[in-house]
């Protein structure tokens, strides 16, 4: 049976990888630099793959042309 259950990570534990205040982090999500999950509550989560994928420096939202 595949685990489909991805740990998300909130906006402060995200901001603390990234040594940035969580409004940053808040502020990349608004303008679409990550992807957020909503919950039912209204609060913004990260897919813990994806947050790593970016501090790695892979964009996995904006891709950019070799040229």
């Amino acid at each position: 049976m595949e685990s489909t259950s991805e740990r998300l990570l909130t906006p402060g534990e995200v901001a603390a990888l990234f040594r940035v205040d969580p409004k940053t982090v808040t502020r990349w999500a608004a303008a679409g630099r990550i992807s957020s999950i909503r919950t039912p509550g209204g609060h913004r989560r990260f897919r813990e793959s994806e947050v790593h994928a970016l501090l790695r420096g892979e964009e996995p939202v904006a891709e950019h042309s070799a040229h």
